[in-house]
Order: structure tokens, then C-alpha cells, then sequence
């Protein structure tokens, strides 16, 4: 089990394998429709005052961003899966049923910024639910405050 540490940029294999994905495909079909875009603009005449040149310039520019942004993300992840829960105590990659106040469970599962969907079950290490989840173990109640107020959850089961 690992717990949040200084390592800002872990992930999941499956968060990894996305962002070689989305840096295979802005360095392939992107940059090659940024580079049909810019072809077609110079064909239009002058380029001071080519706006659509420009653009397409400016977009180029964006996507090198992404691509170098992506690149460094790729370069220093620290791969890291959930395991079973050994001592018990919630974790990155930990699988945790909560009980609010108001009696309703969730479950979720503590992973990066990249990979959080907490819609479909997958929560952002980063957020304040699960930066008091962590560490916490079954019994355990804390307290978050969310925009819409405090909540106590109960940590019903960690795996």
C-alpha cells in the first residue's frame, strides 16, 4: 500500500497508458492537421494580416505546450497500483466504502488528478475527500468541508 507522499505525479498503469495514448495522437493526427492548416493559410497570401495563419500558429503553439506538458508527465510518473489493503488503512490505489450521515454509501477508489472520474467511482488523490481518507481505516469517521458544507463520513471498508 502506498500512501501520498511527495511524488506529485503518480498514476495508475492504465492513467500512464492514457496519456501515451493522448501524446501518440497530438504527435501524429495533431500535429499533422496543424501543419495542413498553416499549408492552406499561406496559400491564401500575405501573412500579416492572414488570421486564419495566425491562428493556426497559435494553435500550434498550444499543442507543442501539451506535447512537452504530456512528455514530462510520461517521463517522471511514478507507476503505482492499488494493492489489497495489508494494514488496513486507506492508500493511493486503496478501494474505500464510505457511509455519510445521511446513511447513503460510496465507493471509491483513490487514484490520480489525471485518472479521477468521481462520477464513475475513481477519486483524485489531490481532493479533500480523499486527503481525509487517507490513512484512515474501517470505523473511522472524518470530517470534509465541501462547498455545499461539512460532511462526517464513515470509512465502512478499505480494500
Amino acid at each position: 500500500m502506498t500512501t501520498i507522499d511527495a511524488a506529485n505525479n503518480m498514476m495508475t498503469a492504465d492513467g500512464l497508458q492514457t496519456l501515451n495514448e493522448e501524446l501518440a495522437a497530438l504527435e501524429g493526427d495533431g500535429r499533422r492537421e496543424i501543419a495542413e492548416r498553416i499549408k492552406t493559410a499561406r496559400e491564401w497570401g500575405d501573412l500579416k494580416e492572414n488570421s486564419e495563419y495566425h491562428d493556426a500558429k497559435n494553435e500550434q503553439a498550444h499543442l507543442e505546450t501539451r506535447i512537452a506538458r504530456l512528455r514530462e508527465k510520461i517521463t517522471t510518473a511514478v507507476v503505482v497500483e492499488g494493492e489489497p489493503a495489508t494494514d488496513g488503512a486507506v492508500g493511493f490505489g486503496s478501494t474505500v466504502l464510505v457511509r455519510d450521515g445521511n446513511g447513503a454509501e460510496r465507493t471509491w477508489r483513490i487514484v490520480s488528478s489525471h485518472d479521477a472520474a468521481p462520477a464513475d467511482g475513481r477519486l483524485s488523490a489531490d481532493s479533500p475527500v480523499a486527503r481525509a481518507l487517507i490513512g484512515r481505516r474501517a470505523g473511522d469517521q472524518v470530517s470534509v468541508v465541501l462547498p455545499r458544507g461539512e460532511s462526517v463520513l464513515t470509512v465502512v471498508s478499505v480494500g
